[in-house]
């Protein structure tokens, strides 16, 4: 379990919505915004009221840092988000979203992205897997590096290792601090835990999988069947199915996994601001069961705790994140399908976040920026 202090400045639990998206830290795992203890006399996590000095104390030593005090910027997280139980020892992972949070040097702003599951990159050479590489679909990274050689099993943290080393290899971030991997299921639970969110839904989305009630549509003929689940244009209020049922759509959509990956960054956001809403991080008990309701849905990989990292992030608002949007289009051969590449006004941006200047990239390319 995670205890945190209250949350002041509209300070927000990044790293719990960041598991939840895998849809990152967000690149990820659980962490909770934290602040220290402020020695106003006000209870602390454990409940307790920190002892105040007498009017003949002298002066004492100065506390311990905080945990995490000494992580530094920029950081780079990912969000991986999958439709399978991590908690499953054979199952074989796929990426089916990878979202990343790049946090600059002052851990107070950050830049939101996707890539396309179905982006055509180079993964190197993964000897722990026997995979000798190649260029293929992103997706294909987790399942690819999980694998061991003579073994039915599959490692999650090796599927990560060969993931997040395709992911430096294109866009040229060296380090990725940490990661998260989430299911739908896990999402859905912390969504049912705020009681819901409110969203903006931008476009009629038709649900595959779902019918308007919430059971699952019948699967026939290797496609469903049946009445669908319809996200109508307009302020709506999700539970939690529909609002990973509505987040996960791609196909009747006019940019497919483009579309679907602008609207797993709009029910982020809305995850964020009815956590702060609530005051989430100043209520312990509805924070315990939100943490509780994730379980073993999730699976946290990166050096420093989430904790730790959290602490670092104390500081890091809803209004300190730039929501970008890095379109592409597909590509073929032979008139097949290959999957996806980004245009070069995406890549650009990937190569000035690299470079430390997505501020003036962004400036000069507005459209970029998810309004």
């Amino acid at each position: 379990m995670i205890y945190c202090s209250a949350v002041r400045n509209r300070r927000i639990l990044w790293w719990i919505v960041g598991a939840c998206v895998v849809v990152l830290l967000g690149g990820g795992g659980i962490a909770i915004a934290v602040t220290s203890g402020s020695g106003d006399g006000k209870p602390d996590a454990s409940g307790s009221t920190p002892a105040q000095p007498g009017p003949l104390a002298t002066s004492a030593a100065p506390p311990p840092p905080s945990p995490g005090a000494d992580i530094t910027g920029p950081l780079d997280l990912v969000l991986i988000g999958v439709d399978t139980r991590v908690s499953i020892p054979d199952w074989e992972p796929h990426a089916d979203t990878v979202m990343l949070l790049h946090v600059e040097a002052d851990l107070k702003s950050a830049y939101l992205y996707s890539l396309p599951r179905d982006l055509r990159v180079k993964m190197p050479k993964y000897a722990k897997a026997g995979f000798g590489g190649g260029t293929y679909k992103l997706t294909e990274a987790m399942s690819r590096g999980s694998r061991v050689p003579g073994s039915k099993k599959h490692s999650v943290e090796q599927g990560y290792e060969l993931l997040t080393r395709s992911l430096s290899s294109y866009t040229g971030i060296e380090e990725f601090q940490a990661g998260a991997i989430l299911n739908f299921g896990g999402l859905a639970k912390l969504v049912d835990q705020l009681g819901g969110v409110d969203l903006r839904i931008d476009e009629r989305v038709e649900s595959r999988h779902r019918k308007p009630d919430g059971s699952m549509r019948t699967l026939r003929g290797g496609d469903y069947v049946g009445p669908q689940a319809v996200y109508q244009p307009g302020e709506r209020h999700l539970e939690g199915w529909q609002a990973i049922d509505f987040a996960r759509q791609r196909y009747g959509l006019d940019d497919g996994d483009y579309d679907r990956t602008r609207h797993q960054r709009q029910l982020v956001e809305a995850i964020l601001t009815k956590a702060h809403d609530q005051g989430l991080g100043q209520n312990l008990s509805q924070l315990e069961g939100i943490i509780s309701a994730l379980g073993d849905t999730l699976v946290y990989l990166g050096g420093r705790t989430p904790l730790e990292y959290a602490y670092a992030l104390r500081e890091l608002t809803a209004d300190g994140i730039t929501v970008v949007d890095l379109p592409g289009a597909g590509v073929g051969r032979g008139g097949g399908y290959l999957g996806e590449q980004l245009t070069a006004e995406s890549r650009g941006f990937l190569k000035a976040l690299v470079a430390g200047n997505p501020d003036g990239y962004l400036a000069k390319h507005p459209k970029l920026i998810n309004k």
